[in-house]
């Protein structure tokens, strides 16, 4: 299935970018956010709504739509930003981010025009992806299921119990995607708990696997779009990113995965990614 790109004017930089500038202004409020995995995701998030998945924002409960989960749910701020621009809800409605009586929570919830589960217990993700995509297939349904993770989520044992499952059970219609930002709370992921070859470990468990630039929303959408890549596998993305991508503050450092941005760390990100369009 190709889904024909939304954007008429736009590239999928564009969005991302506009999608980083939404994350940073609701980093800016009084809850702050996790800004880091936010900005590390966002081409991945600009090149699947606006370039791969089947949804329409005028029909969010679509049955034949594709389903996406984000199992990183701390990221929320950026899904939020991505369903925004892609209109399930108003764009000034991040401005209550976080605030009393706001939907928009820490982590997303199904209130949320858009969101198909609660996340943030991470771990949980990928398995909820394999029964979006088992009931697809009874249901007799093309739909293609998305699921995004960390990578530091990686490190939950009930990931690599779904991974099993989902290569025994041949769902060719998952999609797995890793935000390879190689940084979590605490430190890098290498020294924390390593998991390279990465790419190796998911062969291992029968999947698919495309090793490519997280921060290519083009590339990584010709690449999403034409899953499955091999008949009877489920395939896995693995997404090398930056944690704060495009803030040379923040950039690459454990410091960027939840931040509340001062008045003059705000205005230091909105030029930052104001030079960064201009570079682009």
């Amino acid at each position: 299935m190709t889904v024909t790109r939304v954007l008429e004017r736009d590239t999928l930089d564009t969005v991302a970018a506009r999608i980083r500038s939404h994350v940073v202004d609701m980093c800016a409020g009084p809850e702050g956010g996790h800004l880091g995995g936010a900005f590390s995701c966002a081409d991945v998030l600009a090149a699947l709504y606006f370039s791969v998945l089947n949804v329409d924002p005028r029909r969010p409960e679509d049955p034949d739509r594709d389903r996406f989960l984000l199992s990183k749910g701390h990221a929320a701020v950026g899904l939020y930003a991505t369903l925004a621009e892609r209109g399930f809800f108003p764009v000034a409605e991040l401005a209550g981010y976080g605030r009393p009586g706001s939907r928009l929570m820490g982590h997303p919830v199904r209130a949320v025009p858009g969101v198909e589960m609660p996340t943030g217990s991470l771990g949980h993700g990928l398995a909820l992806g394999c029964g979006f995509a088992l009931a697809a297939r009874y249901a007799g349904r093309t739909s293609r299921s998305f699921v995004l993770l960390g990578d530091g989520e990686l490190q939950e044992g009930s990931v690599w119990e779904a991974a099993i499952a989902a290569a025994s059970l041949r769902l060719d219609r998952l999609v797995a995607v890793v935000d390879r930002n190689g940084l979590q709370l605490t430190g890098s992921t290498e020294s924390i708990s390593p998991m390279e070859p990465l790419a190796d470990r998911w062969r291992s468990f029968g999947w698919a696997v495309r090793d490519v630039d997280g921060h290519d929303p083009d590339r990584l959408a010709d690449h999403l779009d034409a899953a499955p890549w091999e008949p009877g596998k489920p395939s896995v993305l693995i997404a090398r990113t930056v944690k704060g991508q495009g803030l040379p503050f923040l950039a690459g450092r454990s410091a960027s995965h939840y931040v509340t941005l001062s008045p003059r760390n705000h205005a230091r990100a909105v030029r930052a990614l104001r030079d960064m369009e201009v570079a682009g």
